[in-house]
């Protein structure tokens, strides 16, 4: 059970007590401030009958007592406890007894002051001395001093023994309540970025046939808005941390596809994620002059680990331009230009005059095929954004988009007796890397221009029927969702991140590219996928979930290692529904045109509160498969 409202989590187990093992804990900016919180009552530990998550960033755990020696099997007490990642419990304990009771309650804390990384890695010390402090405890280390503060005081605070106190009198059917406020030293009250009335986010609903809906994208927008940081350099620029409990700062590649697939909620995510990235972007003499610095990350058995810098360079001008279609103001649009122009340079620069393809950075890495795919897009986004503010450049990245795509579907299509398949990528000597993966899913996200248009691919018609059969196949849907590699692959692991684990934001890009591009069926059933796994997680997907095939009576198996809450799936479950109504602004044109999944595979469903040209947008389909807008910007016109 993770409560996260960034900087701060609450972490502990369905049981509500915090006993310090594993990551359980109140954390403050990757420091556990308080490792445990045991409660007992009259000398005896509550039964715990229920846990529940009743926001991102709260929970609420009951557990009962049998006081009474009459009650027979009947509990007569129950203690609730309400806990918030900004480092605030409150316990309360109600009586059902015919008489009154006096109870002791006994709250042992403590705490180690170890950061998340020597917690992870086993590292995280033995708990420090306590001393009384004020109605309360407080403990000090090397890295700093925390303390707990009780209202009311507690009669009673033993510091050798980590313990707090108190004598409560509870009369028939009458309730009492302690709250516990855990801070570091000269800590203020936690203000969450996701909780301020400037959110960047919209709180946008769904509702329809399928009663799904409307908790997928509740709980996607509660998460997004509990992963919400603020950039030190300019605190009023916002982005997402990567994922909670283990990657609570900022990704770059993931924070950028979050930011995009979250559009429909509004531009101010991108423009504030865009700003932060500008701002590291590197310049100067040299070869990675441009570049948005990354770090290198898995990509599977089949390839060596590539770098998320190249991945957040090429993103980076497709969201600007994307959020430009979605309403992005002029003006932060020519603040941010010169960074996206940086981008595009940098991509230029590095495929040369004779090279159609953007090989890996490292010398002797292979030729990807999702490269080729982030690239293509780039420079065919890049090109219209040029365009659009009256600078250079646009006619060569177009004529570089189009050598790419011609030598892309001759060098990257390997023939065999199902009719082919994408590969993976291109080793040093050219031999094709065979291996059937989720990462294709990029070659059906081409991206948005005008007049709802959708970017020209990498693949031509024929290839892109192949592609969606493929991904439809039982090789690669589990049931669940897309599998991160196919099941008959060699090096499948249902486990594996990106070796046949589920990752949703790839799953949510499948459904959409093979909407978009008529392959319906597919979608559907991708879409049925990861909405049936979105149930069975309580619609905080993680970021990945075994890939084993969904049977009768089964569950998605969650992955010991995954963030959960984390940016790219909750950013997901957005995209997930509102590729159904397949929105497609144009903000500077003034329209928005409608591209509807015609097979309404959850029947009808209504959206309310997105945001499309700054105004609220609301668009209902029907079990028809028929889009209809219900609020819109005044001037904004329905697109052909």
């Amino acid at each position: 059970m993770i409560c996260v409202a960034l900087p701060g989590l609450a972490i502990s187990t369905e049981a509500g007590q915090m006993t310090g093992r594993g990551l359980e804990g109140f954390y403050r900016a990757g420091r556990r401030v308080l490792s445990r919180c045991e409660i007992r009552v009259a000398g005896r530990e509550p039964l715990a009958v229920q846990a529940r998550m009743a926001a991102a960033d709260r929970a609420r755990f009951v557990g009962t007592l049998r006081m009474s020696s009459q009650a027979g099997p009947d509990p007569d007490v129950v203690v609730e406890r309400n806990r918030h990642a900004d480092g605030t419990e409150r316990i309360t304990l109600h009586s059902a007894a015919p008489h009154p009771l006096r109870l002791p309650v006994e709250v042992s804390l403590g705490t180690d002051l170890a950061d998340l990384g020597s917690i992870a890695s086993g590292n995280a010390g033995s708990d420090l001395a306590a001393s009384v402090h004020g109605a309360g405890l407080r403990w000090s280390g090397a890295h700093g001093n925390a303390s707990v503060t009780a209202e009311p005081p507690p009669s009673d605070a033993l510091a050798s023994a980590g313990l707090l106190r108190w004598e409560i009198d509870l009369p028939p059917g009458g309730s009492t309540s302690i709250e516990l406020r855990v801070r570091p030293d000269g800590a203020g009250p936690l203000r969450a970025v996701g909780r301020a009335a400037t959110s960047p986010l919209a709180a946008a609903r769904a509702e329809g046939d399928d009663p799904r809906v409307a908790g997928l994208l509740r709980t996607s927008i509660e998460d997004l808005r509990a992963l919400l940081l603020r950039d030190p350099a300019s605190p009023g620029d916002t982005h997402l941390a990567a994922g909670a409990p283990w990657r609570c700062g900022m990704a770059p590649a993931d924070a950028i596809m979050a930011a995009r697939m979250a559009l429909p909620l509004g531009t101010g995510l991108a423009a504030g994620t865009l700003r932060t990235l500008a701002r590291t972007q590197l310049t100067g003499p040299g070869a990675q002059s441009g570049m948005i610095p990354g770090p290198r990350r898995d990509a599977g058995p089949h390839l060596p680990p590539q770098c998320t810098g190249t991945e957040a360079t090429l993103l980076f001008p497709a969201l600007l331009a994307e959020a430009r279609r979605w309403g992005l103001s002029e003006h932060e649009m020519e603040d941010l230009l010169p960074a996206a122009e940086r981008c595009l340079n940098w991509l230029r620069a590095t495929v040369g005059d004779d090279d159609p393809y953007l090989r890996d950075p490292y010398p002797g890495g292979p030729v990807r095929c999702e490269t080729q795919a982030h690239a293509h897009r780039a420079a065919l986004l890049g090109a219209d954004l040029l365009d659009a503010h009256g600078r250079s450049g646009g006619a060569a990245l177009r004529q570089w988009a189009h050598n790419l795509r011609t030598a892309f579907r001759k060098d990257f299509w390997v023939d065999d007796r199902g009719g082919g398949r994408p590969a993976a990528a291109r080793a040093p000597d050219g031999r094709p890397v065979p291996h059937l993966g989720a990462a294709a899913v990029h070659l059906l996200d081409t991206g948005l221009l005008g007049a709802g248009a959708l970017a020209p691919g990498l693949l031509d018609k024929v290839q892109v029927e192949k592609l969606a059969r493929l991904l439809g196949s039982p090789a690669m849907d589990s049931g669940w969702g897309l599998r991160g590699l196919g099941a008959r692959e060699p090096g499948f692991n249902p486990f594996g991140h990106r070796a046949g684990a589920v990752r949703v934001q790839e799953t949510a890009l499948a459904v959409a590219g093979l909407a978009a591009t008529g392959y319906e069926k597919e979608a559907s059933s991708l879409l049925r996928g990861a909405l049936g796994a979105a149930e069975v997680f309580a619609y905080r997907l993680p970021e990945m979930y075994a890939g084993e095939q969904r049977t009768r009576g089964s569950a998605p198996l969650p992955h010991p290692a995954a963030c959960r809450p984390a940016a790219t799936p909750a950013a997901a479950g957005v995209l997930l529904l509102t590729a159904l109504a397949g929105i497609r602004p144009d903000a500077p044109a003034g329209t928005v045109t409608l591209r509807p999944v015609r097979s309404a595979p959850l029947g009808e469903i209504g959206f309310t509160g997105l945001r499309v040209a700054g105004a609220p947008f609301s668009v209902r389909v029907s079990r028809l498969g028929l889009a209809m807008v219900e609020e819109a910007a005044d001037g904004l016109q329905l697109g052909v």
